[in-house]
């Protein structure tokens, strides 16, 4: 017999789960400070629950986590789902796909075969550990989404300087700024002037650190440019060492960078927002492919699709759920022991359902951000060919546009889709006005600006005002600090044998992961009821 010493950790939590179960293992896992509860890992569910019936309304990827775990453990899981696909705001758009939003003309994509537009949720951050756990578990192929690289542009346009109305790399204001303020930084610090802050031995080092970086002289500590910002000619064979390109001066590209920063500081900042910081991922194929896994993994028959919810009403002892067919107009009902519903609160405000007044104000009171993306189809990558940029988004301070994305997928392929906009509020409620031609013509009109290749390459468009969009009617919930005070805990709760789920309920809104979270959140939360009410 091996000695138990011998164990490794792996085969002891093994042999303490078929003893204990997965309690006295996370048990286990706390007493070597191993379980990290900050990190709110996928629940430890114990124990069956066989034929519990649960009705989930909405096939989005917080249902379907739900239905998902819960299925494991023996509930009798149906799903409503309003469209003809699982993902709610997870959409990718190819060929064929068809929009008709609230007011507007009715869309059907004209991409090319193999080329594809994520209308919601387009990148993964490296540290959303949920979203990347059901990648894992339901192998969902992975591949790097650039979301940050230096050849990308920055554009300005008003009056911010002579520099304003000309596009430039990200590397030529990110090393030119660096460069002078390096330079300004070595001055004041060698005249003295830090010497109320550092002592002289600081000083030095700080002199030092910045001459190190790169971009100033060690002897004059003058910034005059550097290969980083690129070259006006290029290295190559023979006699052809290279020539660096001209920095800006301080003066002409300090009103214009100041301005992209007010604009895009988010993404532009030397430590960008922690959600756009790389390594980013995207799932191969489009984001939707981990939607579509998820639904495999749940059982077709676990999904009515075409489902329109109409009443939401419960009792002591149950659910009853209204719905209209949309493929035939017939009413159906449908009966369970809970309900958890997914539906972006917009609409279920707007449903008739037995909640409590307190919930019924909560639900009505959280609104969404109005939101709006267009993708381009262009025959040739232009971007690719003409300016070397392979992924990555420009930015630039027109606050209609926002960015123009490159796709991450298909490098050195001929045809390409751009996401031609991404907007948010009062901009996105401005272009969604327009019909979807006039979308179209002006994503061409100021992507022109940059890139003159638009008008000759560009073959067709797809648009999604997420706002406009039925059943949705918003991209994700926008709270305020005091709407979040006031609501937000009164949603975290059951009211009576309803639950809520979606990413509403936490504080990482507009992100796939948000949505993950919350129903490991509430799935344990109804999963222990159930076990009580079960006797277990």
């Amino acid at each position: 017999m091996r000695n138990p010493s011998s164990l490794t950790r792996r085969q002891f939590l093994q042999t303490v789960a078929a003893v204990g179960g997965s309690t006295a293992v996370w048990a286990t896992l706390d007493a070597w400070a191993l379980a990290k509860p900050e990190r709110q890992d996928l629940p430890p569910l114990d124990g069956q629950v066989d034929g519990t019936r649960l009705i989930i309304l909405g096939g989005g990827m917080a249902g379907m986590t739900m239905a998902y775990e819960l299925g494991k453990l023996g509930y009798d899981i149906q799903i409503l789902e309003v469209r003809d696909r699982p993902g709610g705001h997870n959409w990718t758009v190819r060929r064929g796909a068809v929009l008709e939003e609230y007011g507007g003309e009715r869309q059907v994509c004209e991409f090319d075969e193999g080329q594809y537009f994520n209308a919601g949720p387009w990148r993964i951050p490296h540290h959303h550990e949920a979203y990347l756990h059901y990648c894992r578990e339901l192998n969902v192929p992975l591949e790097p989404f650039i979301n940050y690289q230096e050849a990308n542009y920055v554009y300005v346009e008003g009056d911010y300087g002579p520099l304003s109305g000309q596009r430039m790399r990200y590397r030529e204001m990110n090393v030119d700024m660096r460069g002078h303020t390096a330079e300004l930084l070595a001055k004041f610090a060698n005249n003295g002037q830090l010497d109320d802050q550092l002592n002289a031995e600081h000083v030095d080092q700080l002199i030092d650190y910045l001459i190190r970086e790169g971009l100033i002289d060690g002897n004059t500590l003058r910034y005059s440019g550097s290969h980083r910002r690129g070259y006006a000619s290029p290295p190559g064979a023979g006699m052809r060492p290279g020539e660096d390109s001209e920095p800006f001066s301080l003066e002409e590209l300090l009103p214009y960078a100041a301005e992209i920063h007010r604009a895009q500081g988010y993404y532009l900042a030397s430590a960008a927002g922690f959600s756009q910081q790389m390594t980013m991922m995207q799932p191969v194929g489009g984001m939707d492919r981990t939607a579509y896994a998820l639904a495999d993994a749940i059982g077709e028959d676990k999904f009515i699709y075409q489902a329109e919810v109409t009443e939401i009403r419960q009792d002591e002892n149950g659910v009853r759920i209204t719905y209209r067919d949309r493929t035939t107009d017939e009413m159906q009902e449908i009966s369970g022991d809970y309900c958890v519903s997914a539906i972006p609160l917009t609409i279920l405000s707007t449903i008739p359902a037995d909640f409590s007044s307190e919930m019924q104000d909560a639900i009505r009171n959280v609104p969404y951000e109005p939101t709006g993306k267009i993708g381009l189809q262009f025959s040739r990558r232009f971007w690719e060919e003409d300016d070397n940029i392979y992924g990555g988004v420009t930015r630039t301070n027109i606050s209609t546009i926002g960015g123009i994305a490159y796709p991450s997928y298909g490098f050195l392929g001929q045809k390409g889709v751009l996401q031609g906009y991404y907007n948010f509020g009062t901009d996105a409620i401005m272009v969604s006005s327009m019909s979807v031609q006039e979308r179209i013509d002006f994503a061409l009109e100021n992507g022109s600006k940059i890139h003159p290749q638009y008008r000759d390459t560009f073959e067709n468009g797809f648009s999604v005002a997420w706002h406009r969009v039925p059943y949705l009617l918003g991209g994700w919930p926008s709270y305020t600090e005091h709407t979040r005070e006031l609501y937000f805990p009164r949603l975290l709760e059951p009211d009576g044998r309803i639950y809520l789920v979606g990413e509403y309920l936490s504080y990482l809104g507009g992100w796939i992961e948000g949505t993950i979270r919350a129903a490991w959140l509430q799935m344990d939360k109804l999963h222990q009821r159930a076990r009580e009410e079960q006797g277990g």
